[in-house]
Protein backbone atom coordinates (compact mmCIF):
# COMPACT_ATOMS: atom_id res chain seq x y z
CA UNK A 1 0.00 0.00 0.00
CA UNK A 2 1.53 3.41 -1.01
CA UNK A 3 0.73 6.22 0.93
CA UNK A 4 1.56 9.64 -0.70
CA UNK A 5 2.15 13.49 0.74
CA UNK A 6 -0.67 14.28 -0.83
CA UNK A 7 -2.87 11.10 -0.48
CA UNK A 8 -6.46 11.50 1.42
CA UNK A 9 -6.30 8.72 3.82
CA UNK A 10 -9.54 7.91 6.47
CA UNK A 11 -8.50 7.51 10.14
CA UNK A 12 -9.22 3.69 10.02
CA UNK A 13 -7.18 3.34 7.21
CA UNK A 14 -4.24 4.64 8.97
CA UNK A 15 -5.33 2.86 12.20
CA UNK A 16 -5.40 -0.90 9.92
CA UNK A 17 -1.83 0.17 8.87
CA UNK A 18 -0.35 0.52 12.39
CA UNK A 19 -1.99 -3.07 13.58
CA UNK A 20 -0.89 -4.59 10.23
CA UNK A 21 3.10 -3.39 11.36
CA UNK A 22 2.94 -4.42 14.53
CA UNK A 23 1.99 -7.66 13.61
CA UNK A 24 4.41 -8.29 11.71
CA UNK A 25 6.83 -7.15 14.69
CA UNK A 26 8.41 -4.03 13.59
CA UNK A 27 6.73 -1.40 16.37
CA UNK A 28 8.50 -3.76 19.16
CA UNK A 29 12.04 -3.35 17.95
CA UNK A 30 14.63 -0.69 19.31
CA UNK A 31 14.87 2.23 17.31
CA UNK A 32 18.18 2.21 15.13
CA UNK A 33 20.90 3.75 16.77
CA UNK A 34 23.45 5.86 14.50
CA UNK A 35 27.09 4.58 14.18
CA UNK A 36 29.96 6.05 15.44
CA UNK A 37 31.57 8.41 12.71
CA UNK A 38 35.00 6.99 11.87
CA UNK A 39 38.07 8.22 10.83
CA UNK A 40 37.77 11.90 9.10
CA UNK A 41 34.15 12.25 9.94
CA UNK A 42 35.31 12.11 13.39
CA UNK A 43 37.68 14.41 13.29
CA UNK A 44 34.74 16.46 11.07
CA UNK A 45 32.39 16.67 13.76
CA UNK A 46 35.21 17.75 16.90
CA UNK A 47 34.41 21.17 18.29
CA UNK A 48 36.45 24.09 15.94
CA UNK A 49 39.13 24.91 17.33
CA UNK A 50 39.39 28.13 20.20
CA UNK A 51 39.86 31.10 18.34
CA UNK A 52 43.43 32.85 18.19
CA UNK A 53 43.56 36.30 20.22
CA UNK A 54 43.87 39.18 18.42
CA UNK A 55 47.49 40.41 17.63
CA UNK A 56 48.37 44.38 17.29
CA UNK A 57 51.37 45.24 15.89
CA UNK A 58 53.23 48.49 15.70
CA UNK A 59 55.25 50.01 12.42
CA UNK A 60 57.87 52.15 13.30
CA UNK A 61 56.15 54.16 10.29
CA UNK A 62 53.66 51.64 7.83
CA UNK A 63 54.48 53.71 4.70
CA UNK A 64 58.34 53.49 5.15
CA UNK A 65 59.66 50.63 1.99
CA UNK A 66 62.06 49.18 5.22
CA UNK A 67 58.62 48.17 6.80
CA UNK A 68 56.55 47.44 3.68
CA UNK A 69 56.12 43.86 4.71
CA UNK A 70 54.28 44.28 7.26
CA UNK A 71 51.34 46.39 4.91
CA UNK A 72 52.00 44.24 1.97
CA UNK A 73 50.95 40.84 4.20
CA UNK A 74 47.76 42.07 5.25
CA UNK A 75 46.84 43.29 0.96
CA UNK A 76 48.24 39.89 0.21
CA UNK A 77 46.05 38.60 2.46
CA UNK A 78 47.97 36.26 4.62
CA UNK A 79 47.30 37.40 7.82
CA UNK A 80 43.54 35.91 7.24
CA UNK A 81 44.63 32.85 5.70
CA UNK A 82 46.34 31.84 8.93
CA UNK A 83 43.31 32.39 11.07
CA UNK A 84 44.77 35.39 12.63
CA UNK A 85 42.83 38.96 13.37
CA UNK A 86 46.05 41.60 12.92
CA UNK A 87 45.81 45.32 13.73
CA UNK A 88 48.48 46.93 12.17
CA UNK A 89 48.92 50.91 14.03
CA UNK A 90 51.97 53.33 12.65
CA UNK A 91 54.05 54.97 14.60
CA UNK A 92 56.60 57.52 13.81
CA UNK A 93 59.63 55.82 15.50
CA UNK A 94 60.50 52.77 16.25
CA UNK A 95 61.50 53.52 20.01
CA UNK A 96 57.93 54.31 20.45
CA UNK A 97 56.81 51.16 19.24
CA UNK A 98 59.25 49.37 22.09
CA UNK A 99 57.77 51.24 24.66
CA UNK A 100 54.13 50.56 24.04
CA UNK A 101 55.26 46.84 23.30
CA UNK A 102 57.31 46.92 26.77
CA UNK A 103 53.87 48.20 28.07
CA UNK A 104 51.80 45.66 26.91
CA UNK A 105 49.72 48.15 24.46
CA UNK A 106 50.53 45.82 21.41
CA UNK A 107 51.84 42.11 20.55
CA UNK A 108 54.58 42.96 18.74
CA UNK A 109 56.27 45.19 16.34
CA UNK A 110 58.09 45.40 13.20
CA UNK A 111 61.03 47.72 14.12
CA UNK A 112 64.85 47.41 14.16
CA UNK A 113 66.31 44.35 15.26
CA UNK A 114 69.04 46.51 18.00
CA UNK A 115 66.34 47.43 20.41
CA UNK A 116 66.40 44.00 21.56
CA UNK A 117 69.56 44.27 22.61
CA UNK A 118 69.44 47.63 24.08
CA UNK A 119 66.35 46.92 26.21
CA UNK A 120 67.95 43.70 27.36
CA UNK A 121 70.76 45.99 29.12
CA UNK A 122 68.20 47.38 30.87
CA UNK A 123 66.81 44.28 32.24
CA UNK A 124 63.65 43.27 29.77
CA UNK A 125 63.54 40.70 27.38
CA UNK A 126 62.57 41.26 24.23
CA UNK A 127 62.83 38.89 20.86
CA UNK A 128 63.10 38.91 17.24
CA UNK A 129 61.03 36.05 15.71
CA UNK A 130 60.84 37.13 11.90
CA UNK A 131 64.03 38.90 10.70
CA UNK A 132 62.54 40.74 7.40
CA UNK A 133 65.81 42.84 6.49
CA UNK A 134 69.88 42.47 6.35
CA UNK A 135 70.51 46.36 6.81
CA UNK A 136 69.04 49.55 7.91
CA UNK A 137 67.72 50.40 4.29
CA UNK A 138 68.83 53.85 4.97
CA UNK A 139 70.56 56.72 3.82
CA UNK A 140 72.56 59.59 5.66
CA UNK A 141 71.36 62.44 3.29
CA UNK A 142 73.52 65.46 3.26
CA UNK A 143 72.43 69.23 2.72
CA UNK A 144 73.09 70.07 -0.83
CA UNK A 145 74.06 74.17 0.69
CA UNK A 146 76.33 72.69 2.81
CA UNK A 147 77.75 69.63 1.36
CA UNK A 148 81.24 71.16 0.11
CA UNK A 149 81.60 71.48 4.04
CA UNK A 150 80.78 67.82 4.75
CA UNK A 151 83.63 65.62 3.03
CA UNK A 152 83.71 62.60 5.65
CA UNK A 153 82.05 61.80 8.65
CA UNK A 154 85.02 63.21 11.00
CA UNK A 155 83.16 66.78 9.37
CA UNK A 156 79.86 65.71 11.19
CA UNK A 157 81.36 67.41 14.42
CA UNK A 158 79.28 70.30 15.21
CA UNK A 159 76.51 69.79 12.72
CA UNK A 160 72.54 69.52 13.47
CA UNK A 161 71.46 66.03 12.32
CA UNK A 162 68.49 64.97 12.16
CA UNK A 163 66.96 61.41 13.39
CA UNK A 164 63.84 60.09 13.38
CA UNK A 165 63.84 60.20 17.80
CA UNK A 166 65.67 59.99 20.44
CA UNK A 167 66.78 56.63 21.53
CA UNK A 168 65.65 55.09 18.03
CA UNK A 169 67.80 52.91 15.75
CA UNK A 170 68.10 55.76 13.29
CA UNK A 171 69.87 58.01 16.33
CA UNK A 172 72.07 54.42 17.36
CA UNK A 173 73.34 54.36 13.86
CA UNK A 174 74.08 58.16 14.16
CA UNK A 175 76.36 58.08 16.67
CA UNK A 176 77.85 54.84 15.74
CA UNK A 177 79.16 56.86 12.13
CA UNK A 178 79.90 60.32 14.33
CA UNK A 179 82.12 57.93 17.46
CA UNK A 180 83.54 56.49 13.83
CA UNK A 181 84.95 59.52 12.13
CA UNK A 182 86.81 60.21 15.63
CA UNK A 183 84.20 62.19 17.78
CA UNK A 184 81.74 61.47 21.01
CA UNK A 185 78.07 61.87 20.55
CA UNK A 186 78.63 65.09 22.63
CA UNK A 187 79.96 66.62 19.44
CA UNK A 188 76.90 66.84 17.04
CA UNK A 189 73.20 68.06 18.02
CA UNK A 190 70.81 65.65 17.14
CA UNK A 191 67.56 66.98 16.30
CA UNK A 192 63.96 64.92 16.50
CA UNK A 193 62.73 65.17 12.44
CA UNK A 194 60.94 62.39 11.93
CA UNK A 195 60.49 61.19 8.76
CA UNK A 196 58.38 62.03 5.28
CA UNK A 197 57.35 65.88 4.88
CA UNK A 198 58.89 66.47 8.36
CA UNK A 199 62.03 65.64 7.58
CA UNK A 200 62.13 67.15 4.21
CA UNK A 201 60.58 70.75 5.57
CA UNK A 202 63.22 70.24 8.02
CA UNK A 203 66.41 70.15 5.49
CA UNK A 204 64.90 72.65 2.94
CA UNK A 205 64.83 75.16 5.97
CA UNK A 206 68.41 74.68 6.93
CA UNK A 207 67.23 73.25 10.41
CA UNK A 208 69.62 70.09 9.99
CA UNK A 209 72.73 69.85 7.84
CA UNK A 210 72.48 66.61 7.64
CA UNK A 211 69.64 63.71 8.21
CA UNK A 212 69.22 60.39 8.30
CA UNK A 213 66.57 58.94 5.79
CA UNK A 214 64.63 55.83 4.47
CA UNK A 215 63.01 54.97 1.09
CA UNK A 216 60.85 57.25 -0.59
CA UNK A 217 61.89 60.22 1.28
CA UNK A 218 65.46 59.63 0.29
CA UNK A 219 64.92 59.60 -3.54
CA UNK A 220 62.71 62.58 -2.92
CA UNK A 221 65.33 64.20 -1.39
CA UNK A 222 67.73 63.79 -4.16
CA UNK A 223 64.74 64.66 -6.81
CA UNK A 224 63.91 68.10 -5.65
CA UNK A 225 67.62 68.64 -5.59
CA UNK A 226 67.34 69.60 -1.08
CA UNK A 227 69.94 66.85 -0.17
CA UNK A 228 72.53 64.17 -1.81
CA UNK A 229 73.60 60.83 -0.25
CA UNK A 230 76.21 61.05 1.95
CA UNK A 231 76.56 57.55 3.91
CA UNK A 232 74.56 54.38 2.32
CA UNK A 233 73.36 52.57 4.33
CA UNK A 234 70.64 50.88 1.99
CA UNK A 235 72.89 48.87 -0.62
CA UNK A 236 74.62 45.45 0.76
CA UNK A 237 77.71 46.69 -0.08
CA UNK A 238 77.02 50.20 1.37
CA UNK A 239 76.30 48.84 4.45
CA UNK A 240 78.82 46.82 4.67
CA UNK A 241 81.45 49.35 3.96
CA UNK A 242 79.91 51.86 6.57
CA UNK A 243 79.15 49.07 9.40
CA UNK A 244 82.32 46.77 8.26
CA UNK A 245 79.83 43.49 8.33
CA UNK A 246 75.81 42.40 7.61
CA UNK A 247 73.83 44.61 10.07
CA UNK A 248 70.03 43.03 10.40
CA UNK A 249 67.85 45.34 11.13
CA UNK A 250 63.97 45.78 9.89
CA UNK A 251 62.50 42.53 11.92
CA UNK A 252 59.54 41.71 13.21
CA UNK A 253 59.98 41.29 17.72
CA UNK A 254 57.51 40.12 20.60
CA UNK A 255 58.23 40.47 24.21
CA UNK A 256 59.91 36.77 25.30
CA UNK A 257 57.37 36.16 27.28
CA UNK A 258 54.63 36.71 24.85
CA UNK A 259 56.40 33.97 22.56
CA UNK A 260 56.98 31.60 25.06
CA UNK A 261 52.72 31.51 26.12
CA UNK A 262 51.42 32.07 22.12
CA UNK A 263 54.08 29.57 20.34
CA UNK A 264 50.39 28.89 17.49
CA UNK A 265 50.12 32.39 17.13
CA UNK A 266 53.57 33.45 16.52
CA UNK A 267 54.00 30.41 14.02
CA UNK A 268 51.45 31.71 12.26
CA UNK A 269 52.59 35.32 11.93
CA UNK A 270 56.13 33.85 11.11
CA UNK A 271 54.40 31.55 7.98
CA UNK A 272 52.27 34.65 6.63
CA UNK A 273 55.62 37.19 6.85
CA UNK A 274 57.93 34.77 4.82
CA UNK A 275 54.96 34.08 2.90
CA UNK A 276 55.56 38.20 1.71
CA UNK A 277 59.06 37.90 2.16
CA UNK A 278 58.91 35.13 -0.70
CA UNK A 279 56.49 36.97 -2.47
CA UNK A 280 59.18 39.70 -2.53
CA UNK A 281 61.95 37.74 -3.51
CA UNK A 282 59.81 36.67 -6.60
CA UNK A 283 57.91 39.62 -7.98
CA UNK A 284 59.06 42.86 -9.44
CA UNK A 285 59.35 46.24 -8.01
CA UNK A 286 55.88 47.54 -10.43
CA UNK A 287 53.65 44.80 -9.10
CA UNK A 288 54.60 44.51 -5.65
CA UNK A 289 53.81 48.66 -5.77
CA UNK A 290 50.20 47.76 -7.11
CA UNK A 291 49.70 45.78 -3.63
CA UNK A 292 50.22 49.01 -1.03
CA UNK A 293 48.17 51.96 -0.74
CA UNK A 294 47.85 54.68 -3.08
CA UNK A 295 48.66 57.14 -0.90
CA UNK A 296 52.08 55.41 -0.40
CA UNK A 297 53.09 56.84 -3.26
CA UNK A 298 53.42 60.10 -2.43
CA UNK A 299 51.70 61.85 -5.67
CA UNK A 300 54.73 59.96 -7.59
CA UNK A 301 54.22 56.50 -8.29
CA UNK A 302 56.76 56.33 -11.12
CA UNK A 303 59.78 57.53 -7.97
CA UNK A 304 57.59 55.19 -5.26
CA UNK A 305 58.91 52.00 -7.70
CA UNK A 306 61.95 53.18 -8.31
CA UNK A 307 62.32 53.86 -4.71
CA UNK A 308 61.36 50.61 -4.04
CA UNK A 309 63.45 49.00 -6.80
CA UNK A 310 66.54 49.93 -4.93
CA UNK A 311 65.50 48.41 -1.65
CA UNK A 312 64.57 45.03 -3.02
CA UNK A 313 67.75 43.09 -2.34
CA UNK A 314 68.01 44.19 1.35
CA UNK A 315 65.14 41.98 2.22
CA UNK A 316 65.55 38.33 3.39
CA UNK A 317 64.13 35.15 1.85
CA UNK A 318 63.69 32.77 4.69
CA UNK A 319 62.67 35.36 7.67
CA UNK A 320 66.38 33.88 9.17
CA UNK A 321 68.53 35.49 11.13
CA UNK A 322 71.99 35.95 8.82
CA UNK A 323 74.77 34.14 11.21
CA UNK A 324 77.10 37.11 12.74
CA UNK A 325 74.29 39.66 12.38
CA UNK A 326 73.67 39.81 15.89
CA UNK A 327 77.56 40.15 17.16
CA UNK A 328 77.63 43.00 14.49
CA UNK A 329 74.94 44.86 15.98
CA UNK A 330 76.16 44.31 19.63
CA UNK A 331 79.84 45.54 18.61
CA UNK A 332 78.45 48.51 17.06
CA UNK A 333 76.08 49.29 19.52
CA UNK A 334 79.12 48.93 22.50
CA UNK A 335 80.94 51.23 20.36
CA UNK A 336 79.03 54.44 21.42
CA UNK A 337 77.43 53.10 24.36
CA UNK A 338 80.94 51.14 26.81
CA UNK A 339 78.40 49.55 29.24
CA UNK A 340 76.75 47.05 27.24
CA UNK A 341 80.39 45.57 27.67
CA UNK A 342 79.18 45.28 31.29
CA UNK A 343 75.96 44.28 30.68
CA UNK A 344 76.59 40.33 29.85
CA UNK A 345 74.16 40.53 26.88
CA UNK A 346 72.77 37.05 26.16
CA UNK A 347 72.02 37.33 22.16
CA UNK A 348 71.06 33.80 21.96
CA UNK A 349 67.52 35.69 24.19
CA UNK A 350 67.36 38.81 21.30
CA UNK A 351 66.16 36.04 18.70
CA UNK A 352 64.91 33.23 16.96
CA UNK A 353 64.93 31.03 13.85
CA UNK A 354 62.75 28.68 15.63
CA UNK A 355 59.78 29.24 13.68
CA UNK A 356 60.73 30.60 10.46
CA UNK A 357 62.52 27.22 10.21
CA UNK A 358 58.99 25.46 10.43
CA UNK A 359 57.45 27.71 7.29
CA UNK A 360 56.47 25.14 5.25
CA UNK A 361 58.73 25.39 1.93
Amino acid sequence: MKIGKNTNVGASVLISFGLLLAGCGTADKPTAQPTAPKGNEQQASAPAPAKLPKVNIMVGGLEKIIYLPAKLTENLGYFKEEGLEVELTSQASGVNAEQALIAGEVQGVVGFYDHTIDIQAKGKYLQEVVQLATNPGAKLMVANKVKDQIKGIADLKGRNIGITSSGASSHFLVNYLVTKGGNSTKDYAPLAVGAGATLVAAMEQGKVDVAWATQPTTALLEQRGIASVFVDLESQDGAKQALGGTYPAPSLYMSEDYVKKNPEVVQRLANAFVKTLRYMNTHKAEEIAEKVPKEYYAGDKDLYIKSLQSSLSMFTSDGKMPVGGPEKVLEILTVFTPQLKDAKIDLSKTFTNEFVDKVKK
